[in-house]
């Protein structure tokens, strides 16, 4: 057709060509630029671990910091008669608020029959705190009575600056880096730390405790990862439980360290001010090699390594595979950085996350329930009425399971680990409900007559039942957030780390909300969370095994961490589950087939290349 004068024909643009895939040695971290390097055997890849486990203890100083700081005292009311002479009655409805021990009465004070709301019309309220201080929060500005409620909103800020720091700052981790979120973090939780101590009035405190929480999550998260990063496959575990030791030495060192500091001004100043040490990190501790290559970034990989090999004193002839050469050639290469949303359009990574950050919530949530039960929710349920005996079961508990998770794991695998514990938790929390249910006054005559059971016999089985249940309880939850980190792949792992973290903050988070009702509801709330582990037994079933394997590196490799049975096949068995190759069919993965081309021969049944 004819085109009238002056007019111009435009051009179809030829839409540019697809980029060429990147070199899959260059992809291949654990089997390729990891051995290049030495693995751990690197001394300048040992010295970057040990600084990775030095925070681990301020960080238990902070963490295990509310025991103290917010602690419920003894508290009473002292007035002078016309002579001068005082006297004092205890206050009614102060019984136990925090559940870390039991009321005495000061010595020579009587203690009355009952009490009304006029007893806590006072003008002078005396204290004695229980934790080793003088003065905590709770006494300085009398946080008693009809101010009770602001102590648990105190320690709600906390947790949830927790939550809201590890979501944030996992998916800011993934887009900028684990270094720059673990130095501003420094910084800021030293601004927010030191001003608490110099809080004016509790809503100052609360409110710059959530940014303290908020920076203290953004340091736990980014060394997390930057352990995991850096070591291979076979001493993950291990160097990750050894920083979940010191983080314990931290809870075992705060009774003495409340003992010598007396007032709890100084107590968070000399929580907080370790963390000087770390802005020295900004000179001596480098991004994560791992996350550079993952994302692309290779003219600072190059660097870094560069940087690994000078430390190391090593030859660049030691390249066998030519991991260098290769970062030449690929050196242009525009970065590629994935946000955690990109897992919706997974098949099976995002199911991988919901169900650890879901055993996360119950393993961290009925673990409060085991406590209460232990501790008592009531007086006659308490089996100590002694601050630190209280303080030191529950911490050694803690330490019990992660010296048994050690050979467990070593055993069993992630999964298969991570499976028994949950049994555990769950058949202590149904046996545990049973004995509460007989305690129940309805039942109670029938079943004493049915069973031949005292009630003191049923309180010490419950006691049992109680140090079970927080035993593999706490097992679980730390299992989680460990597997978790392993099966998310680098260039999202701080965004999955921060979810399966924000999951284990909202199962800490039940304990102040059960306090601040009065405990009203627990035996539901114990109700829900026993559920909850019989369907997180099922759900287990359904998760990769990632012992021993290389982490995934992008998406796709997180998708060929599929499911495989707990058993190993007998000779000759057909095995019930797909393939890896006739996974790749059916996934449905457009880049699949060049993920393919990077596999090695010697896949695993996950899909990814064992060292």
């Amino acid at each position: 057709p004819a085109h009238p004068p002056g007019a111009e024909i435009q051009a179809v643009p030829v839409p540019p060509p697809p980029a060429a895939a990147c070199s899959p040695l260059l992809l291949d971290y654990d089997g390729s630029v990891l051995p290049f390097l030495g693995g751990l055997g690197g001394g300048y890849q040992r010295t970057l671990v040990l600084l990775t486990w030095v925070p681990a203890l301020f960080i238990g100083f902070s963490k295990f910091s509310d025991s103290f700081l917010l602690d419920q005292p003894d508290f009473w009311c002292r007035e002078a008669d016309g002579q001068g002479n005082w006297s004092g009655s205890l206050a009614p409805g102060h019984a136990n608020r925090s559940g870390n021990g039991s009321i005495f009465p000061p010595p020579g004070l009587p203690t009355p029959a009952g009490g009304n709301a006029s007893e806590c019309d006072c003008h002078e309220w005396h204290y004695r705190i229980r934790a080793g201080l003088v003065q905590n929060v709770v006494s300085k500005w009398d946080l008693v009575c009809d101010s009770a409620w602001k102590v648990h909103i105190a320690k709600f800020s906390l947790l949830v600056g927790l939550i809201f720091g590890h979501l944030i700052t996992g998916c800011i981790a993934d887009w900028v880096g684990r270094r720059p979120v673990l130095l501003f973090s420094v910084i800021f939780i030293l601004i927010f730390g030191l001003t608490v101590a110099l809080s004016v009035n509790v809503t100052m405190f609360s409110t710059l405790r959530f940014f303290e929480g908020f920076c203290l999550a953004g340091i736990v998260l980014s060394l997390y990862a930057l352990r995991i990063e850096l070591c291979p496959p076979g001493h993950r575990f291990m160097i990750t439980m050894v920083a979940s030791f010191i983080e314990m030495s931290g809870q075992f060192l705060m009774p003495g360290l409340a003992a010598l500091c007396r007032d709890w001004q100084v107590l968070q100043a000399v929580i907080i001010c370790p963390f000087l040490l770390m802005l020295l990190y900004w000179v001596i501790f480098p991004e994560s090699l791992r996350w550079l290559m993952a994302t692309q970034q290779f003219e600072a990989s190059k660097e870094l390594i560069l940087q690994f090999t000078h430390k190391n004193r090593m030859n660049t002839e030691s390249d066998i595979k030519g991991v260098v050469p290769e970062l030449e050639k690929e050196i242009t290469r525009r970065p590629k950085k994935v946000c955690i949303v990109k897992v919706v359009g997974t098949r099976n990574l995002w199911k991988n996350i919901v169900v650890l950050c879901v055993n996360s919530l119950t393993g961290y949530g009925i673990h409060h329930c085991f406590a209460k039960s232990m501790m008592g929710h009531e007086a006659k349920m308490a089996i100590t009425h002694n601050f630190y005996a209280d303080y030191y079961t529950m911490a050694g508990i803690a330490l019990a399971s992660c010296l048994a998770m050690c050979p467990v794991v070593g055993f069993l695998g992630r999964r298969g680990g991570l499976l028994l514990f949950m049994i555990l938790t769950a058949l202590a929390s149904l046996l545990q409900l049973g004995l509460l249910n007989c305690n129940l006054a309805s039942f109670s005559l029938f079943m004493n007559t049915l069973t031949g059971m005292s009630d003191s016999v049923k309180d010490k089985f419950s006691t049992a039942f109680s140090i079970v249940g927080m035993f593999s309880s706490h097992a679980v939850g730390s299992l989680s957030v460990f597997f978790c980190a392993e099966i998310t792949p680098t260039v999202i792992r701080g965004g999955g780390l921060g979810l399966v973290l924000a999951s284990a903050g909202f199962g800490r988070l039940t304990a102040p909300i059960m306090e601040l009702h009065n405990q009203k509801g627990y035996f539901l709330h114990h109700v829900i969370f026993a559920c909850c582990t019989l369907i997180c037994i099922i759900c287990i079933l359904l998760l990769p095994e990632s012992k021993n394997q290389n982490l995934p590196e992008n998406i796709p490799d997180g998708e060929h961490y599929t499911r495989q049975p707990l058993l190993p096949h007998k000779k000759g068995e057909q095995p019930l589950l797909l393939t890896n190759s006739e996974l790749k069919d059916y996934s449905g993965l457009h880049d699949s087939a060049a993920v393919s081309d990077g596999i090695s021969e010697n896949t695993t049944a996950n899909g990814m290349k064992s060292m």
